[in-house]
């Protein structure tokens, strides 16, 4: 699996822009959070859908972007959580142990 650090609003405006050509997925994670370590392992050790670009957001140090995040797709702020974008808007929402890769395989190929 290949993440791609999200750092910035910037990148943030560019990813709901390529979400309208693929399905993009965010992955907010604390780094001190076992359930996040665990939530992300298993990510990394399923298959990755093809055509889905991976964010991964450290909420330590970029809390703002995750609020950000939130207000931008109107969802409730979790850690950790996974958001799944496609044509600008989040389709799937999904935190903690119910994170599941083959959920956000399923949802992009639809």
């Amino acid at each position: 699996m290949v993440w791609n650090e999200l750092i910035s609003e910037a990148q943030l405006a560019e990813l709901k822009q390529q979400s309208m050509k693929q399905p993009v997925v965010i992955f907010k994670h604390s780094t001190r959070c076992e359930i996040s370590n665990m939530a992300k392992s298993r990510l990394e050790r399923a298959s990755t859908p093809q055509g889905v670009t991976f964010y991964y957001l450290d909420l330590l140090r970029h809390r703002a972007l995750s609020n950000t995040i939130a207000s931008d797709f109107q969802v409730t702020h979790a850690s950790p959580q996974v958001l799944l974008i496609r044509d600008g808007h989040c389709v799937y929402d999904e935190s903690h142990n119910g994170i599941n890769m083959g959920e956000i395989s399923e949802l992009a190929a639809a």
